[in-house]
């Protein structure tokens, strides 16, 4: 089967492709590395023995786009393409709005034009709003009480997906809700290296580490919560990559929803002791005033996934932490 990965020199997108690749698919990638390193693919090529084919092309390109379909016979598409910092999408929500809802429409018509029926699509746990403090299923509301631009975008593209199945019924529709993404390959060739200024907690704590960002920013310390710090749902970006090869296996017609998650939470603080035990130094933070729109506690219920996609997480926090500090020293040597 051949699987074209937008977005797939990114940090979710590349550690697919060699889940991907592990399991005998054969792998593409379109990107334009707005926030993404060409190098990956050296990566890739390192874990799997496989250099995936490299599309240097944006999705709003509808040319260009036309011409690697044209090129191609794909079976399904994974679509990992689109920005993300949520602090950003406040200051920027048309660049938002034009560039991750333009991108997927311009992906949607490639494919019905080039028979391409199947696509796995990444959201987010943004799609559930403000409720704080629930173990969320995928029969939970969404599009009530989102916080931001970033977040409305996932939610508006699941929308999009959905009447796009409805005009067309023979294609084929996963929607993947990602709780918290950590962790690296554990080869080290791999992680998550952004080339904007980080707004998740795992690569600021990274920056944290290496001396870039000179002190962590902790948003409030007085949630309910039992350190008083927010608590979130974090998983092992190996096991996330693992949930999408295991939906590509289970992929049928209309549109199914998952959540992929722990189904447990940790809070800021544990996430910061946990990397300072695992690389045995202390990080330097500070207690600043909440984030507006930030929640207490968000985790998923997983159990959706475990029984259809017969997948469940198999790493924790303390292996994220060992084996980003392993992908962080393999950085160092480059």
């Amino acid at each position: 089967m051949k699987i074209l990965l937008t977005g797939g020199t990114g940090y979710i997108g590349s550690h697919t492709a060699v889940e991907l690749i592990k399991r005998g698919y054969e792998v593409e990638i379109i990107d334009n590395l707005f926030n993404s390193k060409i190098t990956v693919l050296d990566g890739i090529e390192k874990i799997t023995g496989v250099k995936p084919k490299f599309y240097h092309a944006d999705l709003l390109d509808t040319e260009k786009l036309d011409e690697i379909f044209t090129s191609n016979n794909y079976d399904a598409v994974m679509h990992f393409a689109g920005l993300k910092a949520v602090g950003e999408s406040v200051g920027k929500p048309l660049l938002y709005y034009y560039n991750n809802i333009g991108t997927t429409i311009n992906l949607l018509e490639a494919m019905k034009k080039h028979g391409t029926k199947r696509i796995i699509f990444s959201s987010s746990a943004t799609v559930y709003g403000d409720q704080d403090g629930v173990k969320l299923t995928e029969k939970n509301q969404t599009g009530i009480g989102i916080t931001n631009p970033y977040g409305q975008t996932k939610y508006m593209i699941e929308q999009i997906l959905k009447d796009n199945v409805v005009a067309n019924p023979d294609f084929e529709v996963t929607i993947l809700r990602y709780f918290n993404p950590v962790g690296a390959h554990a080869s080290g060739f791999i992680g998550e290296d952004p080339n904007d200024i980080p707004n998740n907690l795992m690569p600021v704590i990274m920056k944290v580490s290496t001396g870039e960002i000179p002190i962590l920013s902790v948003y409030g310390n007085d949630y309910n919560t039992p350190d008083g710090t927010g608590m979130r749902d974090y998983i092992h970006v190996v096991d996330l990559a693992r949930g999408h090869v295991m939906a590509i296996e289970k992929m049928g017609p209309g549109v199914q929803i998952y959540n992929l998650g722990t189904g447990e939470a940790t809070s800021v603080m544990e996430m910061i002791k946990a990397f300072e035990e695992a690389g045995g130094k202390t990080l330097p933070y500070k207690i600043t005033a909440r984030r507006p729109g930030d929640l207490a506690k968000i985790f998923a219920d997983p159990t959706k996934a475990e029984v259809e996609l017969k997948w469940k997480t198999e790493l924790t926090v303390a292996d994220a932490m060992r084996d980003t500090i392993n992908y962080l020293n393999c950085l160092k040597k480059r």
